[in-house]
């Protein structure tokens, strides 16, 4: 069998190569309004890996620095509503220990009063006052002054430190035939600056039978 002559120079054999590559990425080359297997858009082609990456990055540290500034306030807002409700807690707890040996020291001076065996005296020296109360087991002397009151008496002996931190304290009779009453006002100094409530209390006591007029 006899092979044709080729007509083609050394020259065209080493440009061979080229034209078939060409021609097969024509071939793969995609154009609208065809759909050729494993042809792709041109805006589906692959980005750089190193301008993908970079972008990727930053955009993820920027969405964690908002989450982490909203987590920030968050935080801020309820720390200072849990520091406003536990002062509010504090401030009624103390209120309710004030007020509770407010009406102990109240209901024992009232027993005092009505245990009282002579005329009670009361002296005033400046903002401070003394009450001097006799009874059957010696005198009994309430005393206020630099904003503490004092109970000093035979039994139990000693000067013992009823409250601490009375803001203003009036005792005054009352004469009521045929009988002697007394009226104590006390305040307490305000735990808050802002109370809408003055922490003010007021007994009454009338004197034993050995008072009356």
């Amino acid at each position: 069998m006899k092979t044709r002559p080729t007509n083609i120079g050394r020259g065209e054999l080493l440009r061979a190569p080229n034209f078939i590559t060409d021609h097969a990425f024509s071939r793969k080359r995609w154009s609208p309004g065809t759909s050729s297997v494993g042809a792709n858009p041109p805006s589906a082609t692959k980005a750089p890996e190193g301008s993908q990456s970079r972008y990727c990055a930053a955009y993820f540290l920027v969405e964690c620095l908002v989450y982490i500034a909203m987590l920030a306030i968050i935080l801020v807002v309820v720390m200072r509503g849990f520091s406003h409700c536990f002062d509010n807690y504090r401030a009624v707890r103390r209120n309710s220990d004030d007020i509770i040996r407010v009406l102990h020291v109240g209901e024992q001076w009232r027993a005092d009063i009505r245990a009282a065996t002579g005329s009670a005296q009361l002296t005033h020296s400046g903002d401070a006052e003394k009450l001097r109360i006799p009874s059957t087991n010696g005198d009994v002397i309430y005393s206020f002054d630099g904003g503490e009151l004092h109970r000093q008496a035979a039994v139990p002996l000693g000067d013992h430190v009823l409250l601490s931190n009375v803001r203003s304290s009036q005792m005054e009779p009352t004469l009521r035939a045929p009988v002697t009453a007394w009226s104590w006002e006390l305040e307490l100094n305000p735990i808050r600056k802002d109370a809408r409530v003055r922490p003010l209390f007021t007994f009454e006591a009338v004197a034993g039978p050995a008072n009356k007029r």
